[in-house]
């Protein structure tokens, strides 16, 4: 069974503020964790946060651009991007 991957209300209007390459690169993210779940080790700088969040560099450099996302329900499979934009303004 897929997971299904949502976004947090407003996200999405600052995703569209994000340079091309990063908005592309979030939506292969998306599409990863559909197929293969929340744990994407095989992403830049994956790592685990407190309460079942996780993050990941969509683009190193300056600026570095994270996603950050988290696990709403085990059972349904589902998952909540909650953060894409700049390392300096991530609320970890």
């Amino acid at each position: 069974m897929k997971w299904t991957v949502t976004e947090k209300t407003g996200l999405h209007k600052r995703v569209r503020k994000l340079p091309e390459k990063v908005q592309n690169l979030l939506i292969a993210l998306k599409k990863d964790m559909e197929e293969n779940g929340p744990v994407r080790g095989d992403w830049p700088n994956f790592s685990t946060l407190s309460g079942g969040r996780y993050h990941c560099h969509l683009k190193k450099g300056r600026p570095t651009y994270v996603a950050i996302w988290e696990v709403k329900n085990k059972e349904i499979k589902l998952i909540e991007v909650i953060y894409a934009g700049t390392h300096e303004k991530a609320h970890y």
